[in-house]
């Protein structure tokens, strides 16, 4: 809740203007706040030992743990600065859905192409777990073929076109309706779970 809360914050505070008597007030009520929060104990983001017993699977939508990482920038509900998009599988697919809020709009009324890119990548990563495997972007690919706009929910669906040994071609479309705003395509490579957990306890 409070993560969803300062995300609607920082949208609102993008999204309209505020005068200086409430930008004060901002400042006043944050900024102890803040000092609070730098007094906290610092957090470590993923434990290898956590991720070990992770399933690489994404739940389907009915599952009220839909996401391993409730941080994760795109579609972690803990995370203040992500998109907030929900996140699930439906059979071989995984699909998200999101309204991107005001603060990654790009040009007037329009969402940042990056951020685009940054949803359709994580929907597509995930589509590994759904084939038991885990891996990286080696490439993407991202052809804009309508303005996605802010403020309006969108759905991105991702699904495994290829599989060459570790190499992985996946692709995903971003939709409005019955419009197909965005196409993606990308490859991933696999790497051996174990290995990447290993690297993560030396670090």
């Amino acid at each position: 809740m409070a993560a969803g809360l300062l995300r609607d914050v920082g949208h609102d505070f993008v999204g309209h203007d505020l005068d200086d008597e409430l930008l004060d007030q901002v400042i006043a009520a944050l900024r102890p706040l803040r000092d609070a929060m730098e007094k906290c104990p610092p957090r470590t983001r993923h434990r290898p030992d956590a991720l070990a017993t992770l399933t690489l699977s994404l739940p389907s939508r009915d599952d009220p743990h839909r996401h391993p990482f409730a941080d994760s920038v795109v579609s972690g509900e803990a995370n203040p600065l992500g998109l907030g998009a929900e996140i699930w599988r439906e059979g071989e697919s995984v699909v998200s859905r999101v309204a991107l809020g005001r603060a990654f709009e790009g040009a007037p009324g329009r969402a940042h192409g990056g951020v685009v890119a940054a949803l359709l990548d994580e929907t597509m990563g995930l589509v590994m777990g759904v084939h038991d495997a885990f891996g990286f972007t080696a490439r993407l690919e991202v052809s804009y073929r309508e303005p996605v706009p802010v403020g309006t929910e969108v759905e991105a669906r991702a699904w495994l076109a290829h599989r060459d040994g570790r190499k992985s071609t996946i692709r995903a479309t971003l939709t409005h309706g019955e419009t197909v705003l965005v196409e993606a395509s990308a490859l991933f490579i696999a790497v051996d779970p174990a290995q990447f957990l290993a690297s993560l306890r030396e670090t």
